[in-house]
């Protein structure tokens, strides 16, 4: 059996050298033929070089750089790409996704023969309550708009060989992971686990990250914030239709017409009502446009195996 572990970083020199052997370590214990391919998202630390450093060590160990930082998804996207074998496990590299469930996920994978293995996270590592808030707010809109409850998902997960091609006939060019793997609909298991505190260095996720990636989510996956809009101004257009009722049956019995105030406080609700309803039907729009240039979802600088130039 073959096992590829792909394992995508970005500015983790000060701790690679130490959690990559960690991880290679259970990866030993499946009794797999495994290989470790490590994706640098365009690090502005010395990460490459601590990769390339451990080449040696580990002979199983291949490496791919990415020309700049594309983000955490395209270098999933670019890890997936390189393996070539009977399954494959996406994990990180900061030992916040335990590797001592590696081995637990190619049993399940292989007894009760599985096509994915997702592994939930139950708790958080000492995240905020802001945004642990933001958290659960962001996976309810997006089982509201999308139908997938992806609660506690993480893109730690085992995919089989099928699972990984039935994944890449997605065309998209940008890309939500876990919910396209949800999205499969696949025989799957889950394990649960608490998230440990990192090995060293700081969350690369910034709250703007999270936003974004909570808006291009609900974008991907789900057309019910424009049919929204449609019922928003569905109802706007009854209201507005008595209010013009009661305005000509007062012109008619000659009541002088009063509520200016009123007046502008509806202009103000339904101007602000059509700029966010311009604002969203411009995110589609622009999803759109990025998916018709069909420009590629990363470009590799080098790899263990040859360099650029």
């Amino acid at each position: 059996m073959e096992l590829s572990i792909v394992i995508p970083v970005y500015n983790e020199g000060s701790h690679i050298a130490e959690t990559l052997p960690v991880i290679a370590s259970y990866a030993d214990k499946t009794e797999a033929e495994y290989k470790l391919i490590v994706v640098d998202d365009g690090s502005a630390d010395d990460t490459w070089q601590k990769v390339i450093s451990l080449k040696e060590r580990f002979p199983r160990l291949e490496a791919i750089r990415l020309s700049r930082n594309f983000g955490k998804e395209a270098a999933i996207c670019a890890g997936l790409d390189a393996a070539d074998s009977d399954a494959v496990i996406i994990m990180d590299s900061d030992l916040q996704h335990p590797p001592e469930l590696i081995p637990a996920m190619v049993s399940l994978w292989r007894l009760q023969q599985v096509d994915i293995v997702n592994c939930v996270k139950q708790g958080g590592s000492g995240n905020g309550l802001a945004y642990r808030m933001s958290t659960a707010i962001f996976y309810w809109l997006l089982q509201t708009f999308s139908g997938y409850n992806l609660s506690g998902a993480s893109d730690y997960k085992l995919l089989s060989s099928k699972a990984l091609e039935a994944w890449r006939q997605f065309p998209e060019s940008k890309t939500f992971f876990r919910g396209m793997i949800a999205s499969l609909g696949f025989a799957g298991a889950t394990i649960e686990f608490t998230v440990p505190q990192r090995v060293e260095g700081n969350s690369k996720w910034s709250l703007t990250g999270l936003v974004g990636l909570a808006v291009k989510a609900i974008v991907a996956f789900s057309s019910i914030p424009l049919y929204l809009i449609a019922a928003i101004g569905a109802l706007f257009l009854v209201g507005a239709f008595f209010v013009g009722m009661e305005a000509l049956y007062n012109k008619f019995i000659g009541v002088s017409a009063t509520g200016f105030t009123t007046v502008i406080l509806l202009l103000l609700i339904v101007g602000g009502i059509i700029m966010v309803s311009l604002g969203i039907m411009g995110y589609y729009l622009s999803a759109v446009y990025q998916e018709v240039k069909r420009r590629p979802r990363f470009l590799i600088s080098e790899t263990t195996e040859r360099k650029s130039g």
